[in-house]
């Protein structure tokens, strides 16, 4: 068995699907079930012996022991996180509560467990904690892209949150012992993702006629990894990752902002035309988000040198295959699209007017 927290979120949702497909071996999925966490991500595996939920909260050292000591999982894959930029500008306490005290807790709650453990089991013990490329800062134009030797520069909450959870692991790893590893992914896209990021939100602002908002002007550059190819990254750093290491896995996908706006007005265009004209008039340019990096690059060289992965899906492969998904899954959409959802966009992007 494995453990994975967050794992009815976006990356955290896919990855258990993903497994299970992949594997029998049992998962123990544990989830706060914040306002990302959406148990119809996982509505295929209702009934399946394989994939047990627990509804619950990593800053709860005490209970997550507990159910380490009782279900014994051989690895603890780690995603439970806030993870919005946005959302951390707003309230990032929520970013210091999750992200750095509830590792935190986690690590503590691991390293008991795993002390407890016959000397076999110990050895063969994971802990593989999911972090972000944003912990590197913003790149210049020219700037070669970040390798797992770049300097931390975090400059917003949520990326000093993460920084922090990542020092964290490999604090516990080089005091403690602790078999604990580290994967920094560019921004991943697909099935699932919450209607707050870029992707997703824009495909649904423009199906339902409204503005297509982009930060400043739309020059920001990422880049991008679907998420399947991410979990595959994720499997093989489990499998064959040397404890205290850090892995980066980027996507090789180098766009700005508004190149991925307007590529996904296109497909939209083809898969599902408006009466009149291009869903591309529907973009409205807002004030630039504080502090937002201009570039991030991901160098994935040792992961494929080290683990012989790369990614399979081009962007082109991925947003297609992602847009098509959406469309297919509109009732997902109209599900998680609550009032509470409604207020933060009106908040974020409305109240900002246009630029």
């Amino acid at each position: 068995m494995i453990l994975v927290t967050g794992g009815a979120g976006f990356i955290g949702s896919n990855f258990v699907l993903d497994w299970l497909e992949q594997s029998d071996e049992l998962v123990l999925n544990l989830d706060k079930l914040t306002y990302a966490g959406n148990m119809d991500n996982l509505a295929r595996l209702e009934g399946d012996r394989r994939h047990q939920f627990v509804r619950g909260d990593i800053c709860d050292r005490d209970a997550v022991l507990a159910l380490l000591q009782r279900h014994t999982p051989r690895a603890i894959v780690h995603f439970a996180a806030e993870s919005h930029v946005d959302r951390s500008i707003h309230a990032p306490g929520d970013f210091i509560t999750t992200n750095v005290n509830g590792t935190f807790a986690l690590l503590e709650a691991a390293r008991a467990y795993w002390g407890g453990l016959d000397a076999g089991q110990r050895g063969a013990f994971r802990f593989l904690h999911i972090s972000t490329d944003e912990v590197y800062g913003s790149l210049g134009p020219g700037d070669p892209p970040f390798t797992e030797a770049t300097p931390y520069a975090p400059n917003s909450p949520y990326s000093a949150s993460k920084a922090s959870s990542d020092h964290l692991v490999r604090a516990y790893h080089h005091t403690y012992g602790l078999p604990a590893l580290t994967i920094n992914c560019s921004n991943n896209y697909g099935p699932f993702q919450f209607p707050e990021k870029l992707i997703p939100l824009v495909i649904a602002n423009a199906l339902a006629g409204k503005p297509l908002p982009v930060y400043g002007d739309g020059g920001q550059v990422r880049d991008w990894l679907y998420v399947g190819d991410h979990c595959r990254a994720i499997r093989r750093v489990l499998e064959a990752g040397r404890p205290g290491e850090v892995y980066n896995a980027g996507g090789g996908n180098e766009m700005k902002n508004i190149d991925v706006v307007h590529a996904l007005c296109a497909i939209l265009d083809t898969l599902a035309p408006k009466a009149q004209g291009s869903y591309a008039s529907q973009v409205s340019f807002v004030p630039d988000r504080p502090g937002h990096d201009r570039r991030y690059a991901v160098d994935a060289g040792k992961i494929g040198r080290e683990l012989a992965w790369c990614p399979l899906e081009t962007f082109a492969s991925g947003i297609r295959k992602t847009v098509q998904w959406y469309l297919d899954n509109q009732q997902w959409v109209a599900n998680v699209q609550t009032g509470a959802y409604m207020s933060w966009v009106e908040k974020n992007y409305v109240n900002r007017g246009n630029a």
